[in-house]
């Protein structure tokens, strides 16, 4: 069973983008003391994340910002640089946090990972959306297999 609301974050270590290269992030310091509006996708550069997932929140960021949340963060089972390059093309800068889950610690450790072995993405996370607030879930919104309207921005501004 994956995380559900009320459980805390668990501890993992996810990877940005930095000056001089990746740089670790522990999961329990970056959403500690704040809002966090978090969202994951099966895979950088892929269709519906680059087409809707991603482009939902950059041009909401402001709005989800004015209700609440401190600050927005992307995750995928994707290298830093991978993140980082995907974050440029997208124009991020400033609105949303590039997280990189490399290996899928992160997804497993919340319970919401997928096989995505029958499109050769192997391991992924599920598309999915949450906000955490001091580190404990209090909006968890899971995706359907090929599905996108409930992790969307345009969803998780209703909620808040």
């Amino acid at each position: 069973m994956g995380i559900q609301i009320g459980d805390k974050i668990p501890e993992a270590v996810l990877m940005k983008m930095g000056a001089d290269g990746p740089e670790p992030v522990q999961a329990s310091e970056f959403f500690k003391g704040r809002k966090v509006a978090l969202f994951s996708v099966p895979g950088a550069f892929t269709p519906t994340c680059s087409v809707k997932h991603m482009p939902g929140f950059v041009e909401r960021a402001d709005e989800l910002k004015a209700k609440g949340v401190d600050e927005i963060a992307c995750t995928a089972v994707n290298d830093a640089f991978v993140m980082g390059a995907w974050g440029e093309a997208s124009g991020v800068a400033g609105k949303v946090t590039m997280l990189a889950d490399g290996n899928g610690d992160f997804a497993r450790a919340v319970g919401l990972e997928m096989d995505g072995s029958k499109f050769g993405m192997g391991p992924r996370s599920q598309r999915y959306s949450m906000i955490v607030n001091d580190g404990v879930v209090e909006q968890l919104n899971v995706e359907g297999s090929g599905e996108f309207r409930v992790s969307s921005a345009d969803y998780m501004l209703e909620q808040l």
